[in-house]
């Protein structure tokens, strides 16, 4: 068969990235194509090893690498300019428009679907926050469009697959499609366990709003015994590292050897995003180091309370705050097989091996 392997964007190795790596590993002859593709070297080698990327227009816009987000309004022109017409089977990784993907009724698209577009359903309230005036007005009109389309071409693919349970009633309740779930993949060969741990608390992500990592850097300001790094860059860099005291660091971008070596000897990994799955707990998991996550979301399928780490119960300082403080006078005794047991069901190897079943299975239909 002929096949498209299809990503929103390649920008950074992030979590979606990271699963379409999986993607791409099961079909190592397919086509790859992405809205726009600026990873580094290193990254294209290790995601899609090298392989050349088909782009849309966006691709040539100025200042596309820094400013793609702002072509959010012809997002789903560049997505239907894609030409896939001589594909058996298309393959797409969507968190945004990859979804909408225009096809032939006698080809196969498969969605691996990490959430309805979040700007536009769930958290358009929190993306919005911070707009007034006509900016708000112009963005709540985008988002009503962006709306329309989705639901328009919620039909298109001929199967979803959720990376979550949590996800899979996302899609239910948005485009009234059934899901078949699959977890994504840990690499757990990188993410390796570490026992001696050392004297601080680590979190990771992009540093952008939903994310919630000022929640995170004012709950340490309130406990200025304890010490907090931060990994990640994005917009809110120069602002939380303005509002970080002296008892948090910022170490902006980390390479993955640096990323695991902090992750390793973290004394907890804290998440404060009301993710779809979470990867990142459990990459902290598989090195051993207990999480600290809101007790919403994906968290919920992948950590095990007082096994693999606690929760808080709402995205506020002050949850956070008695959750790392609980943490601090925690009897609980960590014990590493409860890790193991629970991140081998993540593994690489089980998400391929379920992952070319159902396409197997969907394209013997």
């Amino acid at each position: 068969m002929r096949v498209a392997l299809v990503q929103d964007w390649l920008i950074v190795n992030g979590g979606a990235e990271k699963v379409f790596k999986e993607m791409a590993a099961c079909f190592p002859d397919a086509d790859i194509f992405s809205l726009v593709e600026f990873l580094t070297e290193e990254d294209r080698a290790s995601l899609i090893n090298g392989r050349p990327v088909k782009t849309s227009f966006l691709q040539y816009f100025p200042f596309a690498k820094k400013i793609y987000r702002n072509f959010l309004p012809l997002f789903p022109i560049a997505i239907s300019s894609l030409d896939f017409s001589k594909y058996d089977l298309i393959i797409s990784s969507s968190y945004a428009v990859a979804k909408g993907l225009k096809k032939k009724t006698n080809q196969i698209h498969l969605c691996y679907c990490h959430s309805p577009i979040r700007y536009a359903w769930d958290l358009k309230d929190e993306y919005l926050a911070n707009l007034g005036g006509v900016k708000r007005w112009i963005s709540e009109l985008i988002l009503r469009y962006i709306r329309s389309w989705d639901l328009k071409t919620a039909s298109y693919p001929n199967l979803y697959i959720a990376n979550s349970t949590y996800i899979a009633d996302r899609i239910k309740r948005t485009y009234g499609k059934d899901a078949v779930v699959l977890h994504p993949p840990i690499n757990t060969k990188k993410f390796t366990p570490h026992t001696k741990k050392q004297n601080y608390y680590f979190t990771s992500a992009r540093l952008v709003p939903y994310k919630k990592i000022d929640l995170i850097v004012n709950a340490f300001n309130e406990i200025p015994s304890l010490r907090l790094i931060v990994s990640g860059d994005g917009p809110e860099f120069e602002q939380l590292k303005t509002l970080g005291k002296e008892n948090i660091e910022f170490t902006g971008f980390l390479k993955q050897n640096e990323l695991v070596k902090y992750m390793q000897e973290a004394k907890a990994f804290v998440l404060a995003a009301n993710e779809d799955f979470g990867i990142t707990s459990l990459e902290a998991q598989s090195c051993l180091t207990p999480v600290i996550a809101l007790r919403k979301g994906g968290y919920l399928e992948t950590v095990k309370e007082n096994k693999t780490g606690v929760f808080f119960e709402e995205q506020t300082v002050e949850s956070i705050k008695q959750a790392i403080l609980d943490f601090e006078k925690s009897n609980i005794q960590w014990q590493s097989d409860a890790f193991e047991k629970n991140v081998e069901q993540f593994s690489v190897e089980n998400f391929r091996i379920e992952f070319d079943k159902i396409v197997s299975q969907y394209v013997k239909k």
